[in-house]
């Protein structure tokens, strides 16, 4: 029953995720001109992800931390895509970009854990 919880929640996060990033980049980048952007689609899942498991450390319910925790939000949320991105970044030459996506990502990522977490107290 386990698996079939995380299953289905990463069944609707990855599709998600995959959605916002693209809505993110279509809206940043409509009728901009950048050359290289930072990669903001990443960053607002990776932000949401880790402000909802912020949330989730006041549930004591198990059933909704295999859904929601380790499902949705380990396929809505990407450390992967985040290494990818930033080293694409650095590899081109954007180093100043890359470092200021690693400050982002990882910064506000754990600002939002905490609120999110203090929130749920």
């Amino acid at each position: 029953m386990n698996i079939l919880l995380v299953a289905l929640g990463a069944a609707v996060g990855a599709p998600l995720r995959f959605l916002v990033d693209k809505h993110m980049v279509a809206r940043l980048l409509l009728g901009a001109r950048i050359e290289t952007p930072l990669p903001w689609g990443t960053f607002a899942v990776n932000i949401l992800g880790s402000f909802l498991l912020g949330l989730l450390t006041g549930v004591g319910n198990h059933t909704i931390a295999l859904l929601v925790g380790v499902g949705f939000c380990g396929a809505f949320t990407t450390y992967s895509t985040f290494a990818a991105e930033t080293t694409a970044l650095a590899g081109s030459g954007h180093r100043g970009k890359a470092l200021l996506n690693v400050v982002l990502n990882l910064g506000t990522g754990l600002v939002a854990a905490v609120v999110g977490a203090w929130l749920s107290k």
